[in-house]
């Protein structure tokens, strides 16, 4: 056993014979001049020894440190001389096991660039007395910025590979694997020392230069995953953090779109990937969540803030969802540890009842074709960490692990000498294409199966051509249409492919050029779809019965909250009509919703109608209308040829808040019905409901809460509230001829808001047909929980809506 005592004692002995230690084959012992303090003590950050052993921490000698008090020895393993020796010097651990002590050279992992410039330059590396260079195989940017700090050049340096700079004589490393916020590349603990695997033409390159461009530059550094970290800003020549005050998920949405990063944005607090040093740059900064750069977003002065580095916010944008796979511990991509993602962590897969079904499913999730085999026991290094799954049993032809049998997650008997590995068969290697397509089986989301995982791709630049190469991958080989702004909802996960730009003629969608791999400025409201064998037919066999009233488009049911909102899907609401001033009719909001109750007839509210007065000819309707900024297939616009007005509205309380809208053309055929474009049933003239129905739905274009009007339909589920409870809030206000519908509760905030006045609250009745129940009319603020919102009742005018469009009527 080793007794700092004894070891001190024999340093003590033996010093003197150390002092005359032969120098460095390069020069004269280096004495360090630029780490040395006004006293002669070394106060610089080397850490290993002239023969490149890390050094021991100084706290592991609390009498040498109590021997020299006050001379820089610390919690830390930086090289010291206390003694005022000309060199500084540590104690390591030898092989044997045994402690000893060496001088450190300073030079010992310095670092110069060769063959370019005074800021750029193939990068050397000092090691054991002899410049070499490191190899460009898993050579990053984050390497690149440690560099260019430690040379004190930049704050950012970029990766360059391939022998930029010309080829060097020797390899001293294979790896830096630098998070990017060390101050030089030994304090980057991933290093990984030159193999034979390093050939010549693999020589890594640098350049250290300023930001450029107008926007705030970001990193994010800390973190194990290059899409995660601490986030730091670059500003007058410095990097600082941020303060995590009113820090949250709309910020990190901001940093991640800025950084080019996709997948799921999450804001980190109180230091998560560690304390920063030097100046917190930004404090309270708060974003809406669509800014494109963090600079759009409102924030404290720079450097006026009231935080310590225990407050840095970090951000991850994770590209993972739970249960994507991956292969670990191989030297080839095809082939090694299964390893599962579930909330935020990888795991392994213990070997329990796996067969090569289950391989298959591994393979398969993984983008190969081919045959899946079973890995010897122990043909891949054990994992470390987490083993996520247990008893897995596949039929084979499940798309994913998720869809096997399994344990509960986490639950096991196992060990990692237990954890599965698998290899695929590489005929399959090749990035495939699906489409997250409705039961037709010809039209949806595209995505695209890359490194692991399954990602949209962007609609920059998404066109027809496009469309028609996915399409042929697919199989289909009739007309082909493309689809923009998540015609068919939003996806999750990676965005993979941005810029699309396919010349038409390509077998798959791999073979057009694309950006998006490196990064990409898309969210997933930008997701691009298609539709194969196109055909058009917005009359035809889609028509719809006029007497089959309240039927919408088949969609699976989905929690979705206008405020406290989210997006629908198209055609989800066939009766949704828009109001628009006509003078406006191609602005960015419509100016109220409506309803289509027959092929005529619309409703909607009378206030609508305060501001810009009755005359028809002011307004326009779109029926079949789901993204105001784009034009869709079904979508029309229509002018109304009367407005009727309840004759006892009454704007200042709100009371009889209900218009009807009249189209033009003959009784019965003013528009044809198709599955976007349908009308909603009315209510029973005087009905109450015996029980609150458990399904009702607003839906509008209105503001959503702090931000703007939304482009794309939403639709939010609410419940009917008592009348009482109403009452009580409003008071006289209340009347019989309004109900209220909504949530109480300040943890769900949903309601209608400006913008969605007028349109539907319907709620789903007998055989699945849905019930135009209130029309949306007032309330006090948007998404109160004191004050849920007020809509006309209308099965209290049924008869009037009768009378008026049963009344016989003259072009």
């Amino acid at each position: 056993l080793f007794s700092p005592h004894l070891t001190l004692c024999v340093f003590c002995y033996c010093f003197s014979s150390f002092v005359t230690a032969a120098p460095l084959s390069y020069g004269n012992p280096l004495s360090c001049p630029e780490g040395l303090t006004k006293l002669g003590y070394y106060n610089g950050s080397v850490s290993h020894t002239d023969t490149g052993s890390p050094c021991l921490k100084w706290t592991d000698f609390p009498d040498y440190m109590q021997q020299y008090p006050n001379r820089g020895l610390g919690d830390h393993s930086f090289c010291r001389n206390p003694d005022r020796e000309t060199k500084p010097w540590c104690f390591f651990r030898q092989s044997s096991g045994a402690i000893g002590w060496a001088y450190c050279d300073c030079q010992q992992g310095a670092a110069r660039l060769v063959g370019g410039s005074a800021n750029s330059g193939r990068l050397e590396v000092y090691r054991n007395g002899k410049w070499g260079a490191v190899c460009d195989t898993h050579w990053t940017d984050r390497d690149a910025s440690v560099i260019c700090r430690q040379l004190g050049l930049s704050e950012i340096g970029t990766a360059l590979q391939h022998s930029y700079f010309g080829t060097s004589s020797i390899f001293h490393y294979e790896r830096l694997g630098c998070l990017g916020n060390e101050n030089s590349l030994l304090e980057c603990w991933s290093r990984k020392f030159a193999t034979g695997d390093c050939n010549h033409g693999n020589e890594a390159g640098v350049v250290c230069a300023e930001p450029e461009g107008t926007g705030i530059p970001l990193r994010l550094v800390g973190g194990l995953e290059k899409f995660e970290g601490r986030v730091e800003v670059y500003h007058n020549g410095r990097w600082g953090t941020i303060c995590d005050d009113q820090w949250d998920d709309l910020d990190a949405e901001v940093v991640c779109r800025q950084l080019g990063l996709g997948g799921v944005a999450k804001a980190w607090t109180w230091a998560h990937f560690g304390q920063g040093f030097g100046p917190i740059l930004l404090d309270g900064v708060q974003c809406t969540g669509n800014e494109l750069s963090l600079e759009d977003c409102p924030h404290n002065n720079w450097e006026q803030h009231n935080c310590e580095h225990m407050e840095d916010a970090g951000v991850s944008c994770n590209p993972y969802t739970d249960g994507a796979v991956r292969l670990v511990g191989a030297n080839s991509h095809w082939e090694g540890r299964v390893e599962i993602y579930y909330q935020g962590q990888w795991g392994t897969v213990c070997d329990d009842s796996w067969t090569e079904l289950n391989a298959q499913v591994v393979c398969r999730q993984l983008g190969f074709r081919g045959q899946a085999g079973v890995a010897p026991n122990r043909a891949y290094e054990e994992g470390h960490g987490l083993i996520l799954l247990d008893e897995v049993q596949c039929q084979g032809t499940e798309a994913s692990l998720l869809a096997c049998t399994h344990s509960q997650w986490g639950q096991h008997d196992c060990s990692h000498s237990e954890d599965v590995g698998v290899f695929c068969d590489r005929k399959g290697d090749t990035n495939e294409i699906a489409s997250n397509f409705p039961p037709v089986g010809k039209e949806g989301r595209v995505e695209v199966f890359m490194n692991g995982q399954w990602g949209s791709v962007c609609d920059d630049g998404w066109n027809d051509v496009n469309a028609a190469v996915v399409c042929r991958q697919l199989g289909f080989t009739g007309v082909a249409k493309a689809r923009s702004m998540a015609y068919f909802g939003e996806g999750q996960g990676p965005i993979h492919l941005d810029n699309v730009r396919c010349l038409g003629t390509e077998i798959f969608l791999d073979q057009c050029p694309a950006d998006g791999r490196e990064g990409h400025d898309c969210r997933h409201s930008e997701d691009a779809g298609v539709i194969c064998d196109y055909k058009l037919d917005p009359v035809g066999g889609g028509a719809i019965s006029l007497q089959t009233c309240g039927l919408r488009l088949s969609h699976q049911r989905r929690q979705r909250r206008i405020i406290g909102g989210e997006k629908s899907l198209r055609g989800e609401w066939p009766w949704q009509v828009s109001l628009w001033l006509r003078s406006q009719s191609k602005g960015n909001h419509p100016l109220c919703g409506a309803s289509l109750i027959s092929s005529c007839w619309l409703l909607t509210a009378a206030h609508c109608f305060k501001r810009f007065g009755r005359d028809p000819a002011r307004y326009v309707l779109r029926l079949g209308d789901y993204h105001t900024g784009e034009q869709d297939d079904f979508e029309r616009s229509l002018s109304p040829e009367r407005i009727i007005i309840h004759r006892k509205y009454h704007s200042q309380s709100w009371e009889y808040d209900i218009a009807l809208l009249r189209l033009k053309g003959t009784e019965g055929n003013c528009v044809a019905f198709n599955p976007h474009t349908a009308t909603v049933c009315l209510p029973e003239p005087g009905n109450k409901w015996e029980k609150r129905p458990a399904a009702c739905v607003i839906t509008g274009w209105g503001i959503t809460g702090n931000f703007p009007y939304s482009r794309t339909l939403l639709q939010a589920w609410v419940s009917l509230l008592p009348a009482l409870k109403c009452k009580k809030r409003y008071g006289n206000h209340f009347t019989s001829r309004m109900l209220c519908a909504g949530s109480l509760s300040k943890q769900r905030r949903v309601d209608s808001c400006q913008g969605d006045s007028g349109g539907p609250l319907v709620c789903e009745g007998e055989r699945g047909r849905w019930v135009l129940t209130g029309v949306i009319s007032w309330g006090h603020g948007c998404g109160n929980p004191s004050f849920p919102g007020v809509y006309t009742r209308v099965s209290r005018f049924v008869r009037w809506i009768n009378k008026v469009i049963n009344k016989p009527y003259k072009n």
